[in-house]
């Protein structure tokens, strides 16, 4: 029942006779556009039937409201421009103008949009309250534990407790700045990058020692030196060597300071 109540309300009247010329008409000159039957009986949602319509507008063409154009069996119908009102050039300045004003709102609205979508971006990747209270949680629990912190109550510690909480606070600026952090995926890449080019460095420095063994072999220490000076060789250095025992090459350690669980 409600599907029938929905048809009769959007059926459209058939219009007939002069109705209906006037109406095939009238949507033609406002469109100012070549027709076929077929496409002014569908806009005009069937109110005047295909068949009438093409009879129409034949008759219009023969009476000059229309003028038709045949291509191979196409037929179109178009409005007769010499029967259109000029346009005024005060009226086509003001379109113009107006075309003027809403391409430049477009603009604006592209631009504001943007600038939007950023600063949504940028939300996204901040982090919310909960995590930023969670953070400042860990921070003070963090702060508790650090020796001296409860059984000392003198000036000299609670200063030092206050540099404390500082620089544990410190730690959060770049929280509260909104400054986006490195997502799993991005830690992912780096410590594939940082184990895979590590590990070429460590093959590559293996075989240079195995070569450069077997060149300087049969070479006083000091005329080897003088070789490597002329070949413009450079060796590790004692930092080199700090930094491979230290925790950044260490077994299980990671690029990013932690190790890995």
């Amino acid at each position: 029942m409600a599907s029938k109540a929905k048809t009769a309300e959007t059926k459209v009247a058939v219009l007939k006779g002069k109705q209906a010329e006037d109406k095939v008409l009238e949507y033609i000159q406002r469109m100012n556009r070549p027709f076929g039957a077929v496409d002014v009986s569908a806009n005009l949602k069937g109110a005047v039937p295909k068949a009438a319509t093409q009879k129409i507008m034949v008759a219009l063409a023969e009476k000059g409201d229309l003028v038709q154009k045949t291509y191979g069996k196409t037929t179109f119908f178009v409005a007769n421009q010499a029967n259109l009102e000029d346009m005024p050039s005060e009226r086509l300045a003001a379109l113009e103008t107006d075309v003027k004003r809403i391409e430049d709102e477009n603009k604006a609205l592209a631009a504001e949009l943007k600038s939007v979508g950023a600063e949504l971006t940028k939300l996204k990747g901040t982090p919310s309250d909960k995590e930023l209270t969670l953070e400042l949680d860990r921070a003070a629990a963090a702060v508790s534990t650090l020796p001296g912190y409860k059984h000392r109550s003198g000036p000299r510690t609670q200063l030092a407790r206050r540099g404390r909480v500082q620089r544990a606070r410190a730690h959060l600026e770049p929280l509260r700045a909104g400054t986006p952090l490195v997502s799993a995926e991005e830690s992912a890449e780096l410590e594939g990058n940082w184990t895979r080019w590590r590990k070429e460095w460590v093959e590559r420095r293996k075989v240079f020692n195995t070569l450069w063994s077997l060149a300087t072999d049969a070479l006083a220490p000091q005329q080897a030196t003088e070789l490597a000076e002329d070949l413009g060789l450079e060796f590790d250095t004692t930092e080199h060597g700090g930094v491979e025992r230290g925790e950044l090459c260490g077994a299980g350690s990671s690029v990013l300071g932690k190790r890995r669980r």
